[in-house]
């Protein structure tokens, strides 16, 4: 079956799943957002084969995704993190944004955010934590996951 390219498309969403390209990558981006971001960490927790992460990450790394450091120098070792904002950042087409939000009671143009229900303070990825819900289980997928999740409830 061949792949259809949203490459062309005029969204930042559609341009961004093409970059991301498959169904390992969005689990992986997932991973690294809440903090796995060591190879063997990502093996264990989505119990993806050695060989596929890495071909996942190399192509994840070029498009600008996410970035590689190194953390240990004998043997080599690297983690890999999230770069920010890749979305419209790196996939908005040459014209622009598709799409600019207006606030209909103020009439004026506006980035959304995301705030927290309970004290109403703009929120973040350095400002969130996730723990453990009932519905986590330490299973092919969230291995890693279930285990730290479980530590930060406690």
């Amino acid at each position: 079956m061949q792949k259809t390219s949203f490459a062309e498309m005029r969204c930042s969403l559609a341009r961004g799943l093409d970059l991301i390209g498959d169904w390992w990558s969005p689990l992986i981006i997932r991973d690294l957002f809440l903090q796995v971001t060591r190879f063997d960490e990502l093996v264990e927790d989505l119990g993806i084969s050695r060989n596929l992460l890495a071909t996942r990450l190399k192509s994840l790394t070029e498009k600008g995704i996410i970035e590689r450091t190194p953390y240990q120098s004998h043997p080599p070792r690297y983690e890999y993190r999230l770069t920010s904002e890749w979305g419209d950042r790196w996939a908005r087409p040459k014209e622009g944004s598709p799409i600019l939000y207006v606030h209909a009671s103020c009439g004026h143009r506006f980035r959304p955010t995301i705030t927290c229900s309970e004290c109403g303070e703009a929120v973040t990825a350095a400002t969130v934590t996730g723990i453990a819900g009932p519905g986590g289980g330490s299973k092919a997928g969230t291995r890693v996951l279930a285990r730290r999740l479980r530590k930060k409830a406690m």
